[in-house]
């Protein structure tokens, strides 16, 4: 069973609307945005590289969400977004490296490479947060049976670090269970 703690969790979350990908991105970024902002959690989404999730900002926003973007010097938020908190960090490093440090678990949405590859950039920052993937339509089924099959009989309680989640409300009941084991 969840936890009673969940309002003020910090979640860094992994999306990409670019790319060839699953064309349901933007409708679950969305939903992602809605569910985590009506919980009280607080979002921390990339924007580099152009690639910036807005249909995850906007509807976290519009539900009344705290979302702040770590972005590049090259990013330039759309008027929509304008009143968004944007913390510009031109080394990639210090991004990825910040997203961990600030957030209790990392978050990957079906998307494209880019939103995986800055997935990859925070976990490998050398702060240990447990990851949470949203499998929509199998998304993430190669990383699935690689934890299965390589770290469960390599790492103790990789479930702990590793976590599979098929809807958006199985996503943030595992995001306050992963969160509440690194207590």
């Amino acid at each position: 069973m969840v936890g009673v703690v969940q309002a003020g969790l910090t979640v860094a979350v992994f999306a990409s609307d670019k790319g060839p990908g699953d064309p349901e991105r933007a409708s679950l970024m969305s939903e992602v945005g809605r569910v985590f902002a009506r919980k009280g959690a607080r979002v921390l989404c990339l924007a580099e590289q152009g690639v910036l999730p807005v249909p995850l900002i906007t509807a976290a926003r519009t539900a009344g969400g705290q979302v702040e973007v770590v972005a590049d010097a090259s990013i330039v938020l759309p008027p929509a977004l304008s009143g968004v908190p944007t913390t510009v960090l031109p080394d990639p490093r210090e991004r990825h490296s910040y997203l961990a440090n600030a957030s209790v678990a990392l978050v990957a949405l079906p998307g494209s490479l880019a939103s995986v590859t800055s997935l990859f950039g925070s976990w490998s920052s050398g702060t240990s947060r447990p990851v949470v993937m949203l499998n929509r339509h199998k998304a993430f089924d190669v990383i699935r049976g690689f934890a299965t099959d390589v770290l469960a009989a390599s790492v103790s309680n990789y479930d702990r670090t590793i976590q599979f989640a098929e809807t958006v409300d199985d996503l943030w009941n595992k995001v306050v269970w992963v969160s509440e084991q690194k207590r």
